[in-house]
């Protein structure tokens, strides 16, 4: 139990103290991280009742051999991403959006990503207790910082919209269906079992973690507290 639960955790916890290093400038409240972490891993509930009983109802309804690619992009896109992303961007909306703490841009990365990672590591216990440990090695390099790189584009596109003066619904609208557009590709590629979408999975996921990179670097490099250091 002890080892599975290490597995499990273990990419978690580096890529936390990876983003909380990253924050140059001004560090974030360790007590809010810790909150929004525990509530992100919290939405695991809702969304496993949720994704549960839309995915029933597909089955039943329209899950024929036929429909094969259409029942792997309706449950990537519309069960998992869209379901997962909108609890996510709930929790930031009720406990960040409007919090004092939330005074540059690299903040709207910073918490994005530990309400992602709270909700990956629940995810990932119940995923490597239920698999054993090679699930958790494999998951550990793609599926773990694959929840970061979504949460970096939410993150992102929240910066955006706070404190950009113009466009700001847009950026909103971006911070919700960019993480579901990335998400549910990168589950529809495993989904489809698809030999021509399986060998984009490796590319793709290389692809955003890069993106996500470059995202957090240009507001990084925006910080409103460089200047003053």
């Amino acid at each position: 139990m002890i080892p599975l639960l290490i597995i499990s955790l273990a990419p978690i916890v580096l890529l936390l103290i990876y983003l909380y290093k990253r924050d140059k400038y001004e560090k974030e409240p360790i007590k809010l991280l810790i909150k929004v972490f525990i509530f992100g891993g919290l939405t695991v509930i809702p969304v496993f009742y949720i994704e549960t009983w839309l995915g029933d109802y597909w089955d039943i309804k329209y899950n024929y051999p036929a429909n094969k690619i259409l029942t792997a992009a309706y449950k990537a896109f519309f069960v998992a991403a869209s379901t997962e992303e909108f609890f996510k961007l709930l929790v930031f909306f009720i406990f960040i959006w409007k919090n004092k703490n939330f005074n540059e841009k690299f903040d709207g990365i910073i918490y994005a990503v530990y309400i992602s990672l709270g909700f990956a590591a629940i995810e990932n216990i119940m995923y490597v207790f239920s698999n054993g440990i090679q699930t958790g090695l494999m998951r550990a390099f793609t599926a773990v910082p694959a929840h970061a790189v979504f949460a970096t584009s939410m993150g992102y596109f929240l910066a955006l919209a706070k404190f950009k003066q113009n466009n700001t619904f847009v950026f909103l609208l971006a911070s919700l269906f960019v993480p579901i557009l990335i998400h549910g590709f990168y589950d529809f590629t495993i989904m489809s079992q698809n030999d021509l979408l399986l060998l984009l999975f490796f590319p793709f996921l290389i692809y955003i973690i890069v993106q996500a990179l470059k995202q957090m670097k240009k507001l990084s490099d925006d910080s409103i507290f460089k200047k003053i250091r």
